[in-house]
């Protein structure tokens, strides 16, 4: 599914982050940058031990930003780490929509067309998926309705229930 927004395209896919041939994929990170589990295990693993190296040089990143890095043997040219709120933390909406628009911002200065994000803090996290899509989806959109070079957003969806979701909350954009 895709939704034009400017000159600019949401596409909606089910499947594996990690397998996404895009410029950029975003990692559901923690503020430590540590490849642990869920969506930054598979790219720890898939993508080798180049990309957790660099996160390594990095040290960290606070909650609701982002950072670039390698993406190592994957077919993505980078990896982009984006720090979500885990639930019971305090201002977890405002801290979701701050890292989906820090990694748009990282992605718009290193001049990349195309970005593939998973449902960031849904997982360990704990962020329900309906308020991760409404906050994630909006927070896009309202980006590349502005002035961006950014021509995909792509959010990649690993279980048929999120995607679903996802699919309805972008028919209500």
């Amino acid at each position: 599914m895709e939704k034009q927004i400017g000159n600019s395209r949401i596409v909606l896919v089910q499947g594996d982050i990690t397998a996404q041939d895009t410029d950029a994929i975003v990692n559901a990170a923690n503020s430590r940058l540590i490849l642990g589990g869920g969506v930054a295990g598979a790219i720890r693993s898939k993508g080798g031990p180049d990309i957790q190296k660099a996160c390594d040089a990095i040290g960290g990143t606070p909650v609701g930003t982002a950072v670039i890095t390698t993406a190592g043997r994957l077919p993505a040219r980078y990896v982009i780490h984006a720090v979500g709120p885990r639930m019971g933390e305090g201002d977890e909406d405002a801290k979701l929509a701050s890292a989906t628009r820090s990694a748009l911002q990282v992605a718009e200065k290193n001049g990349l067309k195309s970005v593939t994000f998973p449902a960031i803090s849904t997982g360990i996290f704990g962020f329900p998926l309906d308020r991760c899509a409404d906050i994630m989806l909006a927070t896009t959109r309202n980006w590349l309705a502005g002035t961006t070079s950014i021509e995909e957003v792509r959010f990649c969806l690993w279980e048929q229930e999120a995607y679903d979701l996802f699919a309805r909350t972008l028919e209500k954009l």
